[in-house]
């Protein structure tokens, strides 16, 4: 899943649904929206900043973040400890490239 961060969450809401996505989830804040598509999702989150226009590959797993930490680390690649957010638990971690991708598990009746 690809995240989007931009400065204005519902004029780029409305972008991507005049291209066709339909909203799914919603922060009740509404600092992000889920956009769900047909072979995956795109998810827009509020930022300001440099973060504005940054785009980050997240995915949602399945299993306890600690387990995947574990054969990440076997593998040679150390993650970020897990983060208890507003949608259940994340995790960071650098790939060969330095790029950050996010690992989510996510508890959805956390939300809307």
């Amino acid at each position: 899943m690809p995240i989007r961060y931009s400065a204005d969450v519902a004029a780029m809401t409305r972008f991507y649904e005049a291209l066709g996505l339909r909203v799914g989830s919603v922060s009740r804040p509404g600092g992000w929206v889920e956009l769900p598509a047909e072979g995956g999702m795109l998810a827009i989150h509020q930022s300001s900043g440099e973060d504005v226009g940054r785009c980050e590959l997240a995915f949602e797993v399945g299993e306890p973040l600690e387990d995947v930490a574990e054969r990440l680390r076997a593998a040679g690649f150390e993650p970020e400890p897990p983060m208890d957010e507003g949608f259940g638990y994340s995790m960071r971690v650098q790939d060969p490239d330095g790029v950050w991708v996010q690992l989510n598990l996510y508890e959805r009746d956390l939300y809307t």
